[in-house]
């Protein structure tokens, strides 16, 4: 019967978060309420409170949700005994691009991200928690790089640190861009648009001065 309740409760938590999904696609996160978004997932309020403390902790758990699915093969780029941390890094960039043109989910929780979120009002911590984000992203970037050049698959004077931020730039570049106008196939560029991106780490321009 516990076993039972657990489920449910992970049935009710997901039911809720692709409700929210939809409800601040519509409307925005800053003009959506958790009244609609239980409304939505046909739950009660006190259900989401159950599951989320507020709209920021809902929000977030809607983007913790993107990066699950390519956690596992992040790590390996990030790993010491990884043999091949540059085709992971690849395989897992052309995997982002591919899902985000693949996947609706995917495509609109990015969309939000991007274009339906005001940084006011109540979610002025948000700003500070992608913030963060975004400075996680850039370490795990670098640690990944630094792995490639241990393994001799990079410049031994790349400047790791730099190399992420570019990198990182390059890849929010084109997901905003293309979800702005997506007038091309995402699918069939991916793999040219991120060997664009490795070559552009051996650019003299990376190096250690």
């Amino acid at each position: 019967m516990a076993r039972r309740t657990k489920e449910e409760a992970q049935a009710t938590r997901v039911q809720i978060l692709d409700a929210a999904e939809r409800v601040f696609h519509a409307q925005g996160v800053s003009r959506a309420s958790l009244a609609e978004v239980a409304k939505e997932a046909g739950v009660s309020r006190g259900a989401i409170y159950w599951h989320f403390e507020n709209k920021i902790d809902l929000f977030q758990a809607m983007l913790e949700r993107l990066r699950l699915p390519l956690e596992e093969l992040a790590r390996a780029t990030e790993s010491e005994d990884e043999p091949d941390p540059l085709g992971c890094m690849r395989e897992l960039l052309i995997k982002a691009l591919t899902r985000l043109a693949e996947d609706e989910q995917t495509r609109r929780a990015h969309d939000i991200l991007r274009y339906k979120c005001e940084y006011t009002g109540e979610l002025v911590d948000l700003r500070e928690r992608l913030q963060a984000l975004s400075i996680e992203c850039d370490q795990r970037i670098a640690k990944a790089l630094s792995n490639a050049v241990n393994k001799g698959q990079l410049p031994e004077d790349l400047d790791c640190k730099r190399a992420a931020v570019c990198l990182h730039a390059y890849m929010e570049g084109i997901e905003a861009n293309w979800l702005l106008v997506p007038n091309f196939d995402l699918v069939v560029q991916a793999p040219a648009l991120i060997d664009t991106l490795m070559h552009m780490l051996l650019s003299p321009a990376l190096r250690r001065s």
